[in-house]
């Protein structure tokens, strides 16, 4: 049970594995790209080139979509970034459970956005756990769990990506044990539990008053959605890349203001600077910020987000 890349990466490890997977749940078919058409999820693509039995629920709560998992008669359910909850008649089906593969050191970041929100908090290394799923959000025991050292470069998207292998590596490594019965999960403590909060598109827009370091934090946890934006004389600017600065300059935040090498332009923060090391303005492609200023030479001593 997976919808998006992270949940590709569990499903192609199980394949791969030669796992009998009898059916693969994930979300429905959702409106993408310019002209807004329907579009499979990427667990979906995957399953059906590995031509495996797809279901779309809408819901998972009723007989009915109890009934139909009971048909399959599985001996585990594997989650990883589904997005539907489990209820408790569900979770008792399989003989063996249902394993959840999440991406923090749980009880660290409960909830739907923990890669982001340990880039948030500038966190020296994140994880990923297995754990034996209940009827709470991420509350159930743990089965393994593997520390990650953050990079300083780490974006949402790749410290995603890297959760998602080693997750897909530890599950295959402890299923046999897990099958077999000789692993036992050992309870979360509740005293030391963190909750991620939902991601909006409202919250890549930079408040320049923030200091440069968390505004550092901000573009790398939102790469690649929602992506952190201000504006330029009432055009979006988005920020794909940059870099904190531990020195002020004298303008106002949002001021943009030239560097030495390698940076060339940073902004103004509320306490720092930020290096702008590639942008894009609406309707151009992503560049390089010296390739930018070439081509606009007002850019220096231009105020963003007015």
């Amino acid at each position: 049970m997976g919808t998006p890349d992270f949940g590709v990466t569990v499903l192609k490890s199980l394949v791969d594995a030669g796992c009998n997977v009898v059916a693969v749940y994930t979300g429905a078919d959702s409106p993408a790209g310019r002209g807004r058409q329907s579009t499979p999820s990427p667990v979906k693509l995957v399953a059906m080139e590995a031509g495996l039995p797809i279901t779309m629920p809408n819901s998972l709560r009723g007989a009915a979509a109890a009934n139909a998992l009971r048909s399959l008669e599985p001996d585990l359910v594997v989650v990883a970034a589904f997005g539907h909850i489990l209820p408790a008649e569900m979770l008792s089906i399989p003989t063996h459970g249902c394993l959840n593969v999440h991406p923090s050191l749980l009880p660290l970041y409960r909830g739907p956005s923990p890669v982001a929100a340990a880039l948030l908090n500038g966190d020296g290394d994140s994880g990923v756990s297995i754990m034996l799923m209940d009827t709470g959000l991420d509350t159930g025991p743990i089965v393994a769990q593997e520390r990650v050292t953050i990079s300083d470069e780490e974006t949402c998207g790749s410290l995603t990506g890297l959760l998602a292998q080693r997750g897909a590596s530890l599950l295959l490594s402890i299923m046999p044990e897990w099958l077999s019965g000789s692993l036992t999960p050992r309870p979360q403590c509740d005293e030391a539990a963190s909750y991620s909060s939902r991601i909006s598109a409202k919250d890549g827009l930079i408040d320049w008053d923030l200091p440069a370091e968390t505004l550092d934090r901000e573009v790398r946890a939102y790469s690649p959605w929602p992506g952190s934006y201000t504006t330029l004389k009432g055009r979006r600017l988005k920020v794909h890349r940059a870099a904190a600065l531990a020195i002020q300059a004298e303008a106002p935040p949002g001021t943009v203001v030239g560097l030495a090498e390698p940076f060339l332009v940073g902004v103004s923060a509320g306490v720092g600077i930020l290096a702008l090391r590639s942008i894009q303005l609406e309707g151009k492609r992503e560049v390089a910020t010296g390739e930018f200023l070439r081509g606009h030479r007002d850019f220096l001593g231009s105020k963003l987000g007015q």
